[in-house]
């Protein structure tokens, strides 16, 4: 068979304002970019582990309402979506269907909600895709693709195959991804990533991290990379086993984790020596407002809040760029979120920063709630679940201040000055010069 493996790409937003915002405030552009160019690696791990007498064709589309002709000669057609464009990836699945080629879809959003996926395809698969995909193929191949594959959830890390970097281009891609952990041990209310397929934490081999990694620099000379994980560095014995290796290959790499990461000094070490340029840290709040209750499971950051300003020093302080991640909009969040978020980004002295509004995603326990409590303002409307679009009734201010204030500090934050502030304040207090006398990073 020959198989059209085909991510829905780029960043959505339906706030128009923000968008035009947008197109002039260089931090947020960069960021949006970097995420925009991402490849899926799970369409790419399952290539990796198709049989050989199959033929795989990765695709990337970030419109399809301004394709043409599809492309074509495919016996078989697997799609993966976020929420945000699943509205298009459903009707690109519709219109393989029209020309008779079997789809399947997959994805946190299917499984989610699978039924509503199985009107716009022949199969759906809900959970760990790996689990699954040699029974997609041969039902396939035999035509009788059964309506859903469900994974038990038993796959396990060790047996990932490699994922098929080879098929993609290397001058499109400014990072590429690779994943140590699966799921987090913390279950924060809002989450919609890897938590939704698993219900457990699972570690990959070190030995196999290092493959992928030692695969890429095969095809990509002197790569950045990204680790998709939830939350990396939780396990810190792993890890530092992990960077003992990783610093031989000379590469420079990026993960999101929690702000405890600063609590462990050798840990910081051995990350700075392996090539860490920067950690996004989940903060959300930059107030104790906000943060009770956020994890299902513990107040692990209400526990941590006094200790952001120190971590981020500490952290930074090893020549480590942090980017703090706020969610502006929390229940407790007054109007008075706006300037919190902005003077704190100031006197921590945070390299980057990431804004975003609560985002309820179908499947998660935030999504759940807000229904129940009837503050869903655009239920069912997956294209706004962007990050930046406001879909629910905060219990603080209304719907109309919040985005607003979104805005104005979305223009506050990313402004030409305060970016190049953040980065020369960064430059001149944690970059080591060179022998040159130039400044390099770590």
């Amino acid at each position: 068979m020959r198989i059209g493996l085909i991510a829905m790409s780029g960043i959505r937003a339906c706030d128009a304002e923000l968008l035009r915002l947008g197109l002039t405030l260089p931090g947020f552009v960069e960021r949006s970019k970097t995420i925009a160019s991402l490849p899926s690696l799970g369409l790419l791990t399952l290539a990796g582990m198709t049989p050989p007498e199959h033929e795989c064709v990765y695709l990337e589309i970030e419109d399809v309402r301004k394709m043409g002709a599809l492309p074509g000669g495919f016996d078989l057609v697997a799609i993966s979506s976020f929420s945000a464009q699943m509205d298009e990836a459903y009707e690109l699945g519709d219109r393989y269907r029209e020309q008779r080629v079997p789809v399947v879809l997959g994805g946190l959003h299917v499984t989610a909600l699978p039924d509503e996926a199985a009107e716009h395809c022949d199969a759906v698969v809900i959970g760990e895709g790996e689990s699954v995909w040699l029974d997609v193929l041969g039902d396939a191949e035999a035509g009788r693709l059964k309506p859903a594959y469900r994974a038990d959830g038993s796959f396990r890390l060790e047996d990932a195959p490699m994922p098929a970097f080879e098929m993609l281009e290397p001058e499109r891609y400014n990072r590429l991804t690779v994943q140590a952990s699966r799921g987090c041990p913390f279950q924060c209310e809002f989450c919609a990533s890897s938590i939704l397929l698993t219900d457990r934490y699972k570690q990959k081999p070190v030995e196999k991290v290092l493959a992928e990694i030692d695969r890429i620099c095969e095809i990509w000379r002197r790569p950045f990379l990204e680790f998709a994980d939830d939350n990396a560095l939780v396990n810190k014995p792993y890890w530092k086993r992990l960077l003992a290796q990783l610093k031989t290959r000379h590469i420079h790499w990026f993960a999101e984790t929690d702000v405890s990461v600063h609590e462990d000094d050798e840990l910081l070490g051995l990350m700075r020596e392996a090539g860490c340029a920067e950690v996004l840290v989940g903060l959300e709040s930059p107030v104790e407002d906000g943060l009770a209750g956020l994890e299902l499971k513990s107040d692990f950051k209400r526990r941590r809040w006094p200790q952001y300003k120190e971590a981020i020093a500490r952290i930074q302080s090893h020549g480590i760029r942090v980017d703090g991640c706020f969610v502006i909009g929390l229940d407790g969040h007054t109007p008075a979120i706006f300037d919190e978020v902005y003077d704190f980004a100031v006197e921590s002295e945070l390299y980057d920063v990431q804004i975003t509004l609560p985002t309820p995603f179908p499947g998660t326990p935030f999504y759940d709630r807000l229904r129940r409590e009837d503050r869903l303002l655009f239920d069912g409307a997956w294209q706004r679940c962007t990050l930046f679009d406001v879909n629910y009734r905060p219990s603080h201010m209304s719907a109309e201040e919040l985005g607003e204030g979104f805005r104005q500090l979305a223009v506050r934050v990313y402004s030409e000055e305060q970016t190049q502030w953040r980065r020369e304040n960064f430059n001149r207090k944690y970059l080591k010069p060179s022998r040159s006398g130039e400044e390099v990073m770590p």
